[in-house]
């Protein structure tokens, strides 16, 4: 009996890893850059690109608030050119994380995505900071 899950074949196992191997290249979850901050050097930097306002409410610590309208040449000047940048949002329903990873492409800086999001950061259990923005 088909239904909406089986209704399609999956795709041949040599083009399923393909695709998930390469979904790596652009996404990272909330665990692994949980684990990568508490190092002292996690090897990125953290762009949360919402607004000012909802930065303030509560954000992953170590990140950054820079609106994913306002990523620009100039704003991400004092970073060396491979620095790469992990953006995040609200959360799954949201798409300000690909937005900002799309104007950060545009600018030939590498990026990936945080899936989840704050969503996806609260989901497992970590703590959020709150306050100002010092960018």
């Amino acid at each position: 009996m088909s239904n909406p899950v089986t209704s399609i074949a999956a795709a041949p196992s040599p083009q399923a890893e393909a695709h998930f191997s390469d979904s790596f290249r652009f996404e990272t979850d909330c665990w692994d850059v949980h684990d990568a901050l508490s190092r002292p050097e996690p090897g990125f930097v953290l762009l949360d690109v919402r607004g000012p306002e909802m930065f303030a409410k509560g954000h992953v610590p170590g990140a950054i608030n820079l609106p994913h309208g306002k990523i620009i040449a100039s704003k991400l000047a004092h970073w060396p050119a491979d620095t790469l940048f992990v953006t995040y949002c609200a959360g799954p329903h949201c798409n300000g994380a690909a937005r900002g990873a799309l104007r950060l492409a545009r600018l030939s800086r590498p990026v990936k995505i945080m899936t989840g999001g704050i969503t996806g950061w609260i989901d497992e259990g970590f703590a959020l900071e709150s306050g100002q923005s010092d960018a």
